[in-house]
């Protein structure tokens, strides 16, 4: 990796963080090469723009990943009414055909209030852990996480009704996310007990789905009311630590997305429809430092941008073994 690739990376996961991300200061020579020519090129790129712009984007990445989300959840739920032990317990805390598994934010929430390493809780993380090592901590999000997927669809009426003009979107500084995850850990510790797990939209949904409603799906509901009508996808971009554990996870995975500068137009089609749209920073006319770069670990991974690039400048990849695929 180069030095410019190597200090844009840095730059992402400070923007993991909240930090707003800026402009380079230093693009490699091969980028420079392709910004001037796209620069002095205007009238060209401009007419294959204005072609491409009503053609019809694909949903292939989308529906692959409905159907993972949607199977995932559900073989909790077979598992449980069928009795027939495949998959037990629920999101937070599982047993996949005897082998026992715990999501890291929940562990790291249960030891942080028992106050010290719980050697069964560990050894069912490990695998989980090297899992979205591997695959991209946020990957979880977009491709495992219940709520990911009704706020995902609550996110389709919150764009009608602001198409209609009868609510608009209201940012909150992404830094918050950071807060939140530092104020449960430190509740944990001081209370003894995982404040957040009381929560959290995801374990709420996973047990709901499993167990059956409670009273707690109130809170899920509420959320979806607040960024339907006040600012789009709020818990999951400004809120959520578990998507803030996860990210910092899986920040070596080899899967990720790929922008390729040549090929792309600016049209900034990807930019609206990511949930984490300053991953796609790089995307910018004239911020891409090298002619390939990778997406920042605050990804999901969820390959909305892929599907929307009418170019075919984002696209996944399995580093070190793209020239073998």
């Amino acid at each position: 990796m180069s030095k410019l690739l190597t200090r844009r990376y840095i730059d992402q996961i400070k923007a993991m963080f909240g930090k707003e991300p800026a402009k380079p200061t230093e693009i490699s020579p091969a980028a420079q090469k392709i910004h001037f020519y796209k620069k002095n090129n205007r009238d060209e790129i401009g007419e294959l723009k204005h072609r491409r712009a009503h053609e019809k984007p694909s949903h292939k990445w989308r529906n692959r990943r409905w159907a993972t989300l949607i199977f995932a959840n559900l073989l909790f739920v077979f598992s449980y009414w069928l009795d027939i032990q495949v998959l037990e317990g629920a999101l937070t805390a599982s047993r996949f055909v005897g082998f026992h598994m715990a999501d890291l934010n929940s562990a790291l929430q249960v030891m942080l209030a028992h106050k010290h390493i719980i050697t069964n809780l560990l050894i069912g993380t490990a695998t989980v852990l090297l899992l979205w090592a591997l695959l991209g901590g946020r990957t979880f999000c977009s491709w495992v996480c219940p709520y990911h997927l009704v706020a995902e669809w609550a996110e389709k009426i919150h764009l009608y009704l602001a198409k209609k003009k009868l609510v608009t979107d209201q940012p909150i500084d992404r830094r918050l996310r950071t807060v939140f995850w530092i104020v449960f850990a430190v509740l944990a510790v001081v209370t003894g007990y995982t404040v957040f797990e009381a929560i959290s939209p995801t374990g709420i949904l996973s047990r709901a789905l499993i167990y059956g409603a409670g009273l707690s799906l109130l809170w899920v509901v509420a959320l979806l009311v607040f960024e339907i009508f006040f600012s789009r996808r709020a818990w999951c971009r400004y809120a959520c630590p578990i998507g803030l554990t996860y990210g910092v996870v899986g920040i070596l995975s080899p899967v990720r997305i790929k922008y390729k500068l040549e090929g792309c137009f600016h049209e900034g089609d990807c930019r609206k429809v990511c949930l984490v749209p300053h991953v796609l920073e790089t995307v910018i006319k004239g911020r891409a430092v090298e002619p390939e770069v990778a997406l920042g670990p605050d990804c999901t991974r969820c390959g909305l941008c892929v599907d929307t690039c009418p170019t075919g400048s984002l696209s996944f990849e399995v580093k070190g073994l793209s020239k073998l695929l």
